[in-house]
């Protein structure tokens, strides 16, 4: 019965939250510098304060019924500080602006952070501030029901006891496919004083987060499919130094005669000197049609594991998409941006 009540219910609930979610997204365009107050905050009982009102409502109840003006005077006096908490509790969100300042660059799959800046216009510190994104995904969705998911909420909730002119927090965001992924509305609450009423506003960014594959192992340097052929795997680099014999060039006058090679002068070979470098190793040349699957995403997740394995040696690599070619590089900011090219692909 409990399932066929929920089947019953489901239908009825979702037009009307998506009715007040389009209500809110209408009320809240997508920026990246928000202003909190009167057009975007929300505030109602929380779940302590339900019970609160109930008190309020049996004590007027009781105190009508058998004239007791001692339980009005209660009553009274309760619904005097439940005024007087709403008005805190509004204030605490309502002269607050949040900033996007960035996002990090995530794996498919794993939790991403976005950095916000949170300040108050107001002279007084505003209490309690909770932030926290919305994430309704449907993945997130399935793998987490009822109180497991909002432990996962709970967990990725920030709390700020007081908010100063400024502060800067760290959310985290489920990110769950490959992508320019949109971010989910962003929660900034409170419950302070008494925590019998919430005020919140929900604030929808315009920056996206963007989201590069989860790696696929394969074994990339055996292979042949990952070097098709010798010319897609590029000769050794090297650069001017003294470790590595590289090559005989005729001799240049003024240069030293150290690096003459005396015994080519001996055979009648005429002078010639030698040229020395210091090897920074092999260029990998990574194409994306020569990956082992056959699907798009999955030899995009076959890049990324090639990328990630090439790095860790240091040694040089460019990738190669349909839409095209990129530049030869190395090192930690190259490396970013080619898993930021893995996340753009289409």
């Amino acid at each position: 019965m409990k399932s066929s009540a929920h089947r019953l219910t489901r239908p009825l609930t979702n037009p009307i939250k998506n009715k007040l979610n389009e209500f809110f997204a209408r009320r809240s365009p997508r920026k990246d510098a928000v202003s909190l107050g009167l057009r975007n905050v929300y505030i109602f009982f929380s779940r302590q304060g339900l019970l609160f009102a109930l008190l309020l409502i049996a004590t007027f109840v009781t105190g009508v019924n058998y004239g007791n003006n001692l339980v009005l005077g209660l009553c009274f006096y309760l619904f005097g500080i439940w005024l007087v908490t709403v008005f805190y509790t509004f204030v605490q969100v309502a002269s607050i602006d949040v900033r996007f300042v960035e996002s990090s660059l995530s794996e498919a799959g794993s939790i991403g952070y976005v950095t916000l800046e949170l300040s108050t216009r107001s002279g007084k510190a505003s209490r309690q501030i909770e932030a926290v994104f919305d994430d309704k995904h449907e993945i997130v969705q399935k793998m987490l029901k009822g109180q497991a998911r909002e432990d996962f909420m709970n967990a990725h909730t920030i709390i700020t006891p007081t908010l100063g002119k400024s502060v800067l927090v760290r959310l985290p965001v489920y990110t769950p496919t490959r992508g320019v992924m949109t971010l989910p509305r962003l929660v900034i609450s409170s419950r302070y004083p008494l925590g019998v009423m919430r005020a919140w506003a929900y604030v929808y960014l315009a920056s996206p987060m963007f989201v590069y594959p989860k790696p696929a192992p394969f074994d990339w340097q055996n292979d042949k499919r990952a070097v098709a052929s010798e010319s897609d795997e590029r000769s050794a680099i090297s650069v001017a130094g003294q470790s590595d014999f590289e090559m005989l060039d005729e001799y240049q006058e003024g240069e030293s005669l150290a690096r003459v090679s005396w015994s080519h002068v001996a055979r009648g070979a005429g002078m010639l000197t030698k040229h020395f470098g210091d090897s920074l190793g092999r260029e990998w040349c990574l194409h994306y049609d020569d990956m082992p699957s056959g699907v798009h995403e999955t030899r995009l997740s076959e890049l990324t594991h090639a990328v990630q394995a090439i790095a860790s040696q240091g040694a040089p690599f460019m990738l190669v998409f349909p839409s095209g070619a990129g530049q030869i590089g190395v090192g930690d900011e190259f490396v970013r941006q080619c898993l930021l090219r893995l996340a753009k692909e289409p």
